[in-house]
C-alpha cells in the first residue's frame, strides 16, 4: 500500500498505534455490551428478600397505618393548638377590658352586687373554661401522639429483629452472587488474557501486529476495568494472588530472555568478525556508531565521539577504515565512500536495504 509513497517512519508508527487504539476501542465497546447483557451478572440481592413475609408484611402494614394516624393526629393537634390560642387571646382581651372598666367605674352601689359586674365576670369565667377545654384537647392529642410514637418504635424494633435474624442467609446469598458474577467475568477475561499473552510472545513481529496489539489492549482493559472492580469481599487476596502470579511469570520470562540474550552474546563473540558484521542490521549499526556505541558488543567506543578508535577494544569489531581510492577515513559499515563515492571493497559489511512497511 505504501510502496510508492515515502511515508515517514514516525508517522507510520503513529498511524499503526491509531489502528491499535481504534480496534481496541471497538472491542471494548462490544465486550462491555456483551458482559452487561449476560444473565445473572448485574442481579443484586437485598436483605428484605430473606425475611419471612408472614411476619414482616403485618409489621409493614401496621407501620403504614400508624404513620398515617400520626400525621392525622398531628394535623388535629395543630388545629387544637390554634383553637387554644384563639381562646387564650379572647380571654386575655376580655380580662384587660374588664380590669380597665372596673378601675374607672364609679358607682354608689356595691360593685359585687352590680348586675353588669356579675355579667362581665360570668363572661370571663366562660372564656376561661373555653381556654381550659382547648388546652385539654391539645393535651389529649399529645398523649395520643406519644402512644403512636411508642408503638412505631416498638414496631420498628421488631422489624429490626427480623432483619437481623435474616442477615445470615442474606450474607450467604450475597457471597454466592458475588462468586457467580466473578466466575462469569473470569470465564470471559481469563481466555482473553491467555490469548493476549500468546500474541505478545509470538506475534510481535507479525505484519498484523497493530491489530493484535489492539486485542492486547482490550484484554488488559477487560482485566483491570471489567474484572478487578467486581472482585468479592476477599478480592484483596485474589488481587494480590494475581499480582504475585503475574510478577512471577513476568520475572521468569525476563530471566529467560536475559539468559537467551547473554547466550546469544557469547555465541556472537565466538564468531569471526566477518560473521558478526554480516549479522548486524545496517541501519542499527550506523545508529549505534553514531551514538559512540559498538554495534557488536553494545559497549562504549574507546576515545569517545571526538576521537573514536578504528576497532572496538572490547570485542575487536572494525568500526572505521580507509577508502581504497582516496584513503579517507570512513565508517567501516558505509557501502560507499562519502568523499569519492567509490564502493567499499569489504564484502563482509551488511548491505543497506530499502525500508519495508513493518508494523511498529
Amino acid at each position: 500500500m505504501f510502496g510508492s509513497f515515502r511515508v515517514p517512519e514516525k508517522l507510520f508508527a503513529l498511524a499503526m498505534w491509531a489502528v491499535s487504539v481504534t480496534f481496541a476501542g471497538f472491542l471494548i465497546g462490544l465486550g462491555g455490551k456483551i458482559v452487561g447483557e449476560l444473565p445473572g451478572v448485574d442481579q443484586s440481592v437485598s436483605l428484605a428478600e430473606f425475611v419471612d413475609p408472614l411476619e414482616r408484611v403485618p409489621l409493614l402494614s401496621a407501620r403504614d397505618s400508624l404513620v398515617k394516624l400520626q400525621r392525622t393526629s398531628q394535623d388535629e393537634r395543630e388545629r387544637a393548638t390554634q383553637s387554644q390560642a384563639v381562646a387564650r387571646n379572647a380571654y386575655s382581651s376580655q380580662r384587660e377590658t374588664f380590669d380597665t372598666w372596673i378601675a374607672t367605674r364609679t358607682a354608689t352601689t356595691d360593685p359585687s352586687q352590680d348586675p353588669e359586674v356579675v355579667s362581665r365576670t360570668r363572661l370571663l369565667d366562660s372564656l376561661k373554661r373555653s381556654e381550659r377545654e382547648a388546652e385539654s384537647v391539645v393535651e389529649q392529642h399529645d398523649e395520643q401522639l406519644l402512644a403512636i410514637a411508642q408503638t412505631i418504635d416498638s414496631n420498628r424494633e421488631r422489624e429490626v429483629d427480623l432483619l437481623l435474624s435474616a442477615r445470615g442467609r442474606f450474607e450467604k446469598a450475597r457471597f454466592a452472587q458475588e462468586l457467580r458474577v466473578f466466575a462469569v467475568r473470569v470465564a470471559i477475561t481469563l481466555p482473553l488474557l491467555l490469548v493476549a499473552g500468546w500474541l505478545v510472545a509470538r506475534k510481535r513481529r507479525s505484519e498484523y501486529w497493530p491489530l493484535w496489539r489492539g486485542f492486547v489492549l482490550f484484554a488488559v482493559f477487560a482485566f483491570f476495568v471489567e474484572l478487578v472492580p467486581y472482585l468479592p469481599n476477599y478480592g484483596g487476596y485474589v488481587r494480590y494472588g494475581v499480582g504475585i502470579i503475574a510478577s512471577a511469570v513476568a520475572g521468569v520470562y525476563v530471566i529467560r530472555a536475559m539468559r537467551r540474550y547473554l547466550a546469544q552474546r557469547q555465541r556472537v563473540e565466538l564468531q569471526s568478525e566477518g560473521e558478526r558484521r554480516r549479522a548486524l542490521p545496517y541501519e542499527e549499526a550506523l545508529r549505534r556508531i553514531g551514538a559512540s556505541i559498538c554495534p557488536g558488543c553494545e559497549r562504549a567506543i574507546a576515545g569517545g565521539p571526538a576521537n573514536p578508535g578504528n576497532f572496538c577494544v572490547h570485542c575487536g569489531l572494525r568500526l572505521y577504515d580507509q577508502c581504497d581510492s582516496c584513503h579517507t577515513r570512513k565508517n567501516a559499515f558505509f557501502p560507499y565512500c562519502p568523499t569519492c563515492g567509490v564502493p567499499a571493497a569489504d564484502t563482509d559489511s551488511p548491505t543497506p536495504t530499502a525500508p519495508a512497511a513493518i508494523p511498529t
